[in-house]
């Protein structure tokens, strides 16, 4: 996790005066990001009860209350704040960024959003794998980007990791024909316990790495864009 935040640190500039949400079960690896990111910065992370995480009211209330200003959301629970935020004109918030992660975002499902927030908060997607620490790819969107309705656009890689769209045979494949995507670096875990077999199957040997180094398959499909 430490070096996930130092790595991502240059993209955020997370502070001690940043206020965090753990809506998330804590047997979901998006929680990880949410509790480190706010203890490793020394900032606050406001715990949300069981009852208003499932209340889109409630928790858009409770943003405004507790001032959060990094809020981490799958995009299907984020599209619920959203029909939220517009039945509740007004209501002030502290947001500086909005990080998805967890599942596909539509992109044109933000479009409300932006129309009444233009500038704050930052819309940051974030694709991620658990065996490769929480997060691999990162991209602010805008509105322009979401108006254009691209697809499922998950940015660029962290800055310590290696990430790599290649065909059957391992192959780099060229930009915009479909791959299937790997990731290498720090952030690959060293396996599942006790599963020999898996471990081998889904982190194999990373021919474009330093000698010895493994990268993690992960099995989605992936495409690389201008």
């Amino acid at each position: 996790m430490v070096r996930l935040f130092t790595a991502t640190q240059p993209w955020f500039s997370f502070t001690s005066d940043d206020v965090w949400t753990l809506f998330h079960s804590y047997a979901f690896d998006f929680s990880v990001w949410e509790l480190w990111g706010a203890l490793l910065h020394g900032g606050r992370l406001v715990v949300v009860p069981y009852e208003i995480s499932r209340s889109p009211k409630e928790f858009l209330q409770l943003l405004s209350r507790e001032r959060v200003t990094v809020l981490n959301q799958t995009p299907s629970a984020f599209y619920q704040l959203i029909e939220a935020d517009g039945e509740n004109p007004g209501t002030e918030l502290a947001l500086r960024y909005v990080v998805f992660g967890g599942e596909a975002l539509e992109l044109s499902r933000l479009t409300s959003w932006y129309e009444r927030h233009p500038q704050q908060p930052k819309l940051i997607n974030m694709y991620g794998i658990t065996e490769t620490t929480v997060h691999v790819t990162c991209m602010e969107l805008d509105e322009q980007r979401v108006a254009r309705r691209e697809g499922s656009l998950i940015g660029r890689g962290i800055g310590d990791l290696r990430v790599y769209v290649l065909d059957d045979q391992l192959q780099p494949v060229p930009p915009g024909v479909v791959g299937e995507m790997y990731v290498g670096g720090a952030g690959v875990a060293r396996g599942y316990l006790g599963k020999r077999a898996l471990t081998a199957q889904r982190f194999v040997a990373d021919p474009y790495g330093p000698p010895g180094s493994r990268m993690y398959r992960s099995g989605d499909l992936a495409r690389w864009r201008a």
